[in-house]
C-alpha cells in the first residue's frame, strides 16, 4: 500500500513536470513531501492532542486510570505512556506518538464517567495494542502521504486557473500530442489519486482497528470488557465538538456521531462497523 502511495505521488509529479516542460514542479513536490513528512512525523502527536483539547494528567489526578494503564503496560512489556483526558462527553479514546517511547493515550471524560473498570481496561488495552503494533506510525505515515498527494493535486489544478506553475498562463510548455497526453494524465491523476489514496488510508485504518481489538483482548484475556464497552459506544449518540477528519482514524470508534453526522462521514468510515467488531470478539470468546 505504501509503495502505491509513492508511485502515485511520483506519477503526479512527473506528469505535471512533463506537461509544463519544466522539472521544477517535480522538485517542488519532492522537497515539499520531505519537509511535510518530517513536520508531521515529529509533530503529529502534539497536534492531535491539541485538537482534542487533551490535558495531561499525573497519577495523583486519576489514580484509578493510571493504575489500569500501568498494570497493562507491565503485562505487555511497554513503557508507561503519557496520559491525557479530553473534556468530551462521548465515550472514546485514542493513542498517538511516533513510537513506544513517545506514546500518549487520551481518554474522554465520557469514557471515564460511563465505563466500568473492566470496560475501561478493555478500551485501554485496545489503545496500548495500537502502540505495540506500531499502528500509530502506520496510520500517521498513511495520513501524511494521502495529505501530500491531495495537496500537490490541488496545487496543480489551481495552477491551471491561476496562471500555471511558474507562469505560462495555465498552458503547458510541451506542445503537440505528447503535451496533450501528459496534460490528460496529470488531470486524471490529480482528480482520481486523492480519492484512491483516501480509500487506501481507510482500508489501513479499518484493518488496524480490527487487529487492535484482537490484540487488546489477548492482553486482558477478558473479551467481555471490550465487548461491553463497544456495545455502549454503539448506542452512544453524543456528538464530539472537536471531531476532525484529519484525526478521526485515531479514535477507538468514529467520533462523528449524532444527528449532525454527514452522509460523507457515513460513506467513508474510518472504522469497521461496530457490530462486526463485536461479532469478531464474541467469536474469540467462544
Amino acid at each position: 500500500m505504501f509503495v502505491v502511495f509513492f508511485l502515485v505521488l511520483g506519477a503526479i509529479g512527473y506528469s505535471i513536470s512533463m506537461y509544463y516542460g519544466d522539472p521544477s514542479f517535480l522538485i517542488f513536490a519532492i522537497i515539499f513531501s520531505v519537509v511535510y513528512s518530517l513536520i508531521s512525523y515529529y509533530g503529529s502527536a502534539g497536534i492531535a492532542l491539541s485538537m482534542a483539547r487533551a490535558q495531561q494528567i499525573e497519577k495523583s489526578d486519576n489514580p484509578a486510570l493510571w493504575n489500569i494503564v500501568e498494570n497493562l503496560c507491565i503485562a505487555d512489556g511497554l513503557p508507561m505512556p503519557k496520559l491525557y483526558i479530553t473534556p468530551e462527553l462521548q465515550i472514546n479514546a485514542f493513542a498517538t506518538g511516533r513510537d513506544q517511547q513517545h506514546a500518549a493515550v487520551a481518554v474522554t471524560q465520557g469514557a471515564l464517567q460511563r465505563l466500568n473498570k473492566d470496560e475501561l481496561q478493555g478500551v485501554i488495552a485496545h489503545e496500548l495494542s495500537h502502540v505495540k503494533n506500531r499502528d500509530i506510525l502506520v496510520s500517521t505515515v498513511a495520513a501524511i502521504l494521502a495529505g501530500i498527494i491531495a495537496l500537490i493535486a490541488d496545487v496543480f489544478l489551481r495552477s491551471l486557473f491561476f496562471g500555471g506553475f511558474g507562469g505560462g498562463g495555465g498552458r503547458g510548455r510541451n506542445s503537440g500530442e505528447a503535451g496533450e497526453v501528459f496534460f490528460v494524465v496529470a488531470i486524471l491523476l490529480s482528480i482520481l489519486a486523492p480519492i484512491g489514496t483516501m480509500l487506501i488510508q481507510l482500508a489501513i485504518s479499518r484493518r488496524r482497528e480490527a487487529l487492535a481489538d484482537a490484540s487488546g483482548v489477548l492482553l486482558t484475556r477478558y473479551p467481555e470488557g471490550l465487548i461491553s464497552a463497544l456495545q455502549k459506544i454503539a448506542v452512544d449518540d453524543t456528538p464530539m465538538r472537536t471531531a476532525k477528519d484529519s484525526t478521526a482514524h485515531m479514535w477507538l470508534d468514529t467520533p462523528f456521531k449524532g444527528k449532525g453526522t454527514s452522509w460523507w462521514h457515513k460513506l467513508f468510515m474510518t472504522h469497521p462497523p461496530i457490530e462486526e467488531r463485536i461479532a469478531a470478539l464474541q467469536a474469540m470468546e467462544g
